[in-house]
């Protein structure tokens, strides 16, 4: 028969490996989702500066009025 203490402390060890690994899993995936965001904030920038550019240059093509 086991000491259980040995026990105990084999089951946290058991815990802690367990969520060592749900942690890591974790961690991929907001990764994942950190790139999917970052990839998706530079697009919807590249919108952005293109919807600049043509609000722009609408602007420009308004005449301007005399006070």
């Amino acid at each position: 028969m086991m000491d259980p203490e040995f026990d105990a402390l084999e089951e946290k060890l058991a815990q802690l490996v367990r969520r060592l690994e749900a942690l890591r899993d974790e961690n991929r995936e907001l990764r994942q989702q950190l790139a999917q965001r970052t990839d998706e904030n530079a697009r919807l920038g590249e919108k952005l500066g293109a919807a600049k550019s043509r609000i722009e240059a609408l602007l420009k093509q308004i005449p301007e009025t005399e006070s």
